[in-house]
């Protein structure tokens, strides 16, 4: 991938580019950041320029052998690392065929998109010990080409205990000439030690600029769902695809929302329990999203409110429902409603029980509702 073909961050690019050509380059990267917001692009417009024969001032050349070969994910000094479900493979070579075709199509692929992809089952994936041997062995041959050898870790922190450990040493003392590069999306779940050792480059959301400009190079795109989409996304271009591409479920969680807060305005308690039943049987990530459009929409209610609605980016039915909805939403209960839905996103992350969870959330809706 060129340099040029990554969305937005041009002061990350450049010192990419500043340390390959000063011979600056760390033997270990760590790159933070939501998936949607350009790790893997940046990685792979990284690996290229630093693979690239014929290095520009502003990006690699795009044509020469190893060029071609980076952009196709098929150097062989290149290897690249990835969740997978133990059950149906406990390293990432079985499954990179999938894995590389995805990539390929959508190089911003999220865990949830993989997850779809490659089990039918739904199952968390991990890193496992068994990967963490092979990219040992795979570094320690000597490399194919004469150059540098990159090992890549997509979401670095599904990693268990054992593979991190594992790896430790090899990262803090690695075979000359050779490069890490660790994409992670939360630094909460890696080793302190892994951490330490790695030089950490925070990836920042996209502007709204940037991802409008995307979404409105994709054909028949409304401008109405174009706004809607870039301020639920919040410079998250995975997510922002996700939502593009649902189709006619696009609008699912803004219905799922509008009845959560009528059935408890109401105080109709079967109707509630009806809804959370609903809610329970989605899968995790669906409940996830749901969850996070809440938010989107508790903080469209306050822009409605406290800025006429100068700082709104909704849909037409959006706003259209926030005109007669958002005075529910105020000083006296926004604060609930913002821990509701976030401590809800926690516990479902963490395997919560779905159903005590959504009826949870319908009575203390219904709580709150009433205190505006």
């Amino acid at each position: 991938m060129l340099f040029k073909d990554v969305i937005g961050h041009s002061d990350l690019k450049q010192k990419f580019i500043s340390d390959v050509r000063d011979n600056q380059v760390s033997h270990a990267h760590l790159f933070l950041g939501n998936v949607g917001y350009g790790g893997l692009p940046l990685a792979l417009a990284f690996v290229q320029y630093l693979m690239c024969e014929d290095k520009k001032d502003s990006d690699s050349c795009g044509v020469c052998s190893a060029c071609n070969k980076v952009q196709k994910l098929e150097h062989p000094d290149v290897h690249f690392s990835f969740p997978t479900v133990q059950t149906n493979s406990k390293t990432s070579d079985p499954q990179f065929a999938l894995w590389k075709s995805l990539v390929l199509e959508n190089p911003y692929i999220s865990l949830n998109e993989w997850i779809n992809q490659s089990d039918d089952k739904g199952r968390k994936p991990i890193i496992s010990v068994h990967q963490s041997e092979e990219i040992i062995k795979k570094l320690t041959l000597k490399s194919f080409e004469g150059g540098y050898k990159v090992s890549v870790i997509w979401l670095a922190e599904e990693m268990n205990a054992a593979c991190a450990n594992k790896l430790l040493k090899i990262i803090e003392e690695p075979p000359k000439d050779t490069v890490f590069i660790l994409i992670v999306e939360s630094e909460e779940n890696m080793l302190p030690t892994i951490l330490s050792r790695t030089q950490i480059t925070k990836i920042k959301q996209l502007n709204n600029d940037e991802l409008s400009q995307f979404l409105q190079s994709k054909k028949n795109v409304s401008q109405d769902l174009i706004r809607s989409i870039v301020s639920r996304t919040e410079g998250d271009l995975s997510l922002a695809l996700e939502l593009l591409n649902a189709g006619d479920n696009v609008n699912s969680n803004f219905s799922r929302f509008v009845e959560l807060m009528r059935v408890c305005y109401k105080k109709e308690v079967l109707p509630m329990f009806n809804w959370a039943d609903a809610m329970s049987k989605l899968g995790r990530e669906e409940q996830k999203h749901f969850l996070k459009y809440a938010l989107y929409m508790v903080r469209q209610s306050l822009m409605k409110n406290y800025t006429e609605g100068q700082l709104m980016g909704t849909s037409s039915d959006e706003a259209e429902f926030l005109a007669k909805f958002a005075r529910f939403i105020t000083g006296n209960n926004v604060l609930e409603f913002n821990q509701l839905f976030n401590d809800a996103h926690y516990n479902v992350e963490r395997n919560a029980h779905s159903k005590l969870l959504f009826t949870n959330i319908t009575f203390e809706v219904m709580r709150y509702i009433h205190r505006a």
